[in-house]
C-alpha cells in the first residue's frame, strides 16, 4: 500500500496536505487513471491528467498560499474494497480577482474511494461549497442566487 493511504479517509486528508503544499501532482496521484471530479461550480474533469491540470492552474493563479482543512471524516463502506468518504472543508488564503486576500469559505467534499494493489484511490470526487442560510439556489435574469425558502413569511 501506498504510504498514507491504508485507510479510505486517507485520501481526505492526503488532499489538505498535497493542497497545502501547493502539489497539484500529489492531488492527481490521489486518484485512478480515468478518475471523475466535479467542482464547487460543476466543472467536471474526467480523467487524472484533467485533475492535474485543473489543481496546478488553481493552485497558482486562485489559491497560491491558501490552507485547506478537512473535518467531520465520515467513511461508509460499500464493501471490503470500496467506499464513499464525506468531509467538511475550510480554507483560507484564496485571492479575490485585484489579488487581494478572500474570506474564509467552507464546504463539503465527496470521495469514491477503491482499494488499488498500492492503497486506497479516488475514482471519484464532488467538492460543494457551503452557503450559510441557503438551502437552495434559484435561477434568474442575474444568475443563480443562494435562497432559503424556510424564511417566507
Amino acid at each position: 500500500m501506498a504510504v498514507g493511504l491504508e485507510r479510505p479517509e486517507d485520501v481526505a486528508a492526503g488532499f489538505a496536505r498535497a493542497w497545502n503544499r501547493g502539489d497539484a501532482e500529489g492531488i492527481a496521484d490521489l486518484f485512478v487513471p480515468d478518475a471523475d471530479f466535479v467542482n464547487v461550480v460543476g466543472l467536471w474533469w474526467r480523467d487524472r491528467e484533467s485533475i492535474h491540470r485543473a489543481h496546478d492552474y488553481g493552485l497558482r493563479v486562485i489559491f497560491p498560499g491558501s490552507t485547506l482543512r478537512v473535518s467531520g471524516v465520515r467513511v461508509r463502506g460499500l464493501g471490503e474494497d470500496a467506499a464513499v468518504v464525506h468531509c467538511r472543508w475550510s480554507i483560507t488564503g484564496q485571492t479575490d480577482l485585484e489579488g487581494a486576500t478572500a474570506g474564509r469559505r467552507s464546504g463539503v467534499f465527496t470521495f469514491v474511494v477503491r482499494r488499488e494493489a498500492d492503497g486506497w484511490r479516488a475514482v471519484a470526487a464532488h467538492n460543494t461549497d457551503r452557503v450559510d442560510g441557503a438551502e437552495t439556489h434559484v435561477a434568474g435574469d442575474g444568475g443563480i442566487t443562494p435562497t432559503d425558502y424556510r424564511e417566507r413569511p
